[in-house]
């Protein structure tokens, strides 16, 4: 019971990181919303193992949602790009 505590309290830290961010387009904010669940619970999972699940998920959630932003704002701007450019 105490570890599935660990990742959803995890999982609602990393969207409380993810929603404070202002989002460049719609895949920045998705890539960000699931950077951050994906690395919660990893980080949950891989914290839980040396005895330390939440600092574990709260560090994860918020690596993933900034790897999942970058990623998202990526695909925004090859978006923006290519329409720009008319293809």
């Amino acid at each position: 019971m105490k570890k599935l505590t660990t990742i959803i309290l995890a999982g609602a830290s990393a969207l409380a990181f993810t929603s404070c961010a202002e989002p460049n387009g719609p895949n920045t904010q998705r890539g960000a919303v699931a950077g951050g669940l994906g690395g919660a619970v990893l980080g949950g999972i891989i914290g839980h193992q040396s005895g330390r699940g939440l600092e574990g998920a709260a560090i994860g959630g918020a690596a993933g949602a900034g790897a999942g932003a970058l990623y998202g704002n990526a695909q925004d701007q090859e978006q923006r790009r290519r329409y720009n450019n008319g293809y």
